[in-house]
């Protein structure tokens, strides 16, 4: 357990670190991104963002199996 959360602990430190560099690649403003934008309310859900991370991960764990 202990072992876990030094881990995920880890993986959140690196994506907030490599943040800026995913901005810039354009992760957020992908075409599947829903974004509605009114007077006085804005919503924000980041669905193809969502899959390519998925998909990325889960590739990596994949990867880290073998």
């Amino acid at each position: 357990m202990q072992r876990l959360l030094i881990v995920i602990g880890a993986v959140l430190l690196v994506a907030g670190f490599a943040w800026p560099l995913l901005t810039k690649l354009g992760l957020g403003h992908l075409p599947g991104d829903i974004r509605v934008e009114r007077e006085g309310y804005s919503f924000y859900f980041p669905i193809a963002t969502c899959i390519v991370v998925s998909l990325a991960v889960s590739l990596l764990i994949w990867l880290f199996r073998r």
